[in-house]
């Protein structure tokens, strides 16, 4: 399970890239010749990969409820026990912020290992399962809540976008007219807010006039998704069945076949043009041309 990092030069395993109509071609975006690798295998569901910001990547194993550390070729485990994290986020002190499915609140923990508890409960009542997160440029937390499996224990009556500033004690809700909210984004200005409905088919974008205050909800792509990111130039990537890319205009750009479902996505690498894919029991990677607008 461990390969030097120029194993993602290698091009071990081949996924075609098919093209869609866009403005935007998607030799601009990919590496020319470029193939999806393996990176990593053995897991039982990845998800939730956030680059550090330097040189290590970190992502979830859900149903082991661990999170791993993927640094120099060399995994390790950095968090057992994780409440059955799903989405990672690190904050502007280098801190990870963990939506814990399974522990039904958003936590934090230092590169210590320290775990604080962030949120778990709005109006006195218990979370669903936070999903995915973003910190926004003022540290405010924009997270998703909904709930997969078994609906018995549910306390808020449905799935929402909730806020947490930076420092506060207590969420707002932000967003409460969605079917299954999941993945979520913002751009680096703060402007937008990008949110996965994968119950409706749809990935929306908001305009975000305030921290914790959205409006002006448009279609970004009739899609809806898991794990979501943007790149450098705008355009939106999404995960279902293959990795699907689609520019600001909402047109899509291109389909990238993965040899898993992808669940999650993101770009990382020393360079920043590594986009890293969490697929079931895998870990991915693709070299690009383009950067992400994180980290």
């Amino acid at each position: 399970m461990r390969f030097p990092y120029s194993c993602l030069l290698a091009g071990a395993i081949l996924a075609p890239v098919l093209c869609g109509h866009s403005a935007t071609s998607v030799e601009t975006l990919v590496v020319p010749g470029a193939t999806v690798v393996k990176v990593l295998d053995g897991f039982k569901f990845t998800e939730g990969p956030a680059w550090d910001g330097k040189r290590a990547l970190y992502f979830t194993d859900i149903p082991n409820e661990r999170i791993h550390k993927w640094e120099d070729g060399k995994l390790s485990v950095f968090r057992e026990k994780s409440g059955r994290a799903n989405g990672l986020y690190f904050d502007k002190e280098g801190a990870l912020v963990m939506c814990e499915g399974g522990g039904r609140r958003l936590s934090r923990a230092t590169m210590g290992g320290e775990v604080s508890v962030l949120a778990e409960a709005f109006e006195g009542k218990k979370l669903n399962s936070p999903n995915d997160l973003w910190i926004d440029p003022s540290g405010g937390v924009y997270f998703t809540d909904p709930r997969y499996g078994k609906r018995d224990d549910l306390e808020q009556g449905g799935f929402h976008v909730y806020y947490l500033a930076s420092g506060g004690k207590e969420i707002v809700r932000v967003i409460d007219d969605l079917e299954m909210p999941n993945g979520i984004i913002g751009t680096k200005d703060g402007r937008k807010l990008y949110v996965a409905d994968p119950g409706a088919g749809k990935t929306y974008v908001y305009t975000i006039k305030s921290p914790g205050v959205v409006a002006d909800r448009k279609v970004a792509a009739d899609e809806g998704s898991d794990g979501i990111t943007l790149d450098s130039l705008g355009n939106l990537y999404l995960t279902q069945k293959m990795l699907h890319i689609f520019g600001p205009d909402g047109k899509r750009i291109a389909m990238i076949a993965v040899p898993e479902a992808p669940s999650n996505v993101t770009f990382g690498g020393r360079d920043g043009r590594t986009l890293f894919i969490t697929a079931r029991t895998g870990l991915y990677a693709l070299k690009m041309k383009v950067k992400g607008q994180y980290p």
